[in-house]
């Protein structure tokens, strides 16, 4: 472990976006495994920037930037996928309803826009979240317990 937390950032970067694209290959373009990828990834980032002697205030924001910057590999991957399919919402000779998408709504162009948005927007932004807390929870691992040391607003 502590070979993988002295890579260099390039290398790091490297191995997350083959691990990235691995998982959304995985899940057939829908990204579940890049959402539960991002568990383990943030706490590589809590784990990375907790021995750096930084302020709280920007440890957390390097945090964020980097969760950020996590999920915005994965929103352009799911961009490139399903942004093509845009398209077929114009024309009004489309099979929506044969696409292959779960049919959640009641009818099938609303379904695929919904389909749409999980895709490119809402998954992307819980791959964040989830990368984020996966961050707070290594952060905490690394660092040691402190005593009490008054109110930590």
């Amino acid at each position: 472990m502590k070979k993988l937390l002295q890579l260099p950032l390039r290398w790091v970067l490297v191995l997350f976006v083959c691990a990235d694209l691995v998982a959304l290959a995985m899940g057939m373009g829908v990204p579940i495994f890049c959402i539960l990828i991002g568990f383990p990834v943030g706490c590589y980032i809590g784990l990375r920037l907790a021995p750096q002697s930084l302020p709280l205030r920007s440890l957390l924001d390097r945090m964020l930037l980097w969760s950020a910057a996590s999920s915005g590999v994965t929103c352009a991957f799911t961009l490139l996928l399903w942004g093509p399919l845009v398209l077929r919402l114009r024309a009004s000779d489309a099979e929506l309803a044969n696409f292959g998408i779960p049919l959640i709504l009641y009818h099938p162009r609303a379904s695929f826009i919904g389909w749409l948005v999980l895709m490119m927007a809402v998954s992307p932004i819980l791959q964040f979240l989830t990368t984020l807390f996966g961050a707070h929870v290594g952060l905490r691992m690394a660092m040691p317990l402190a005593k009490e040391q008054g109110p930590h607003c």
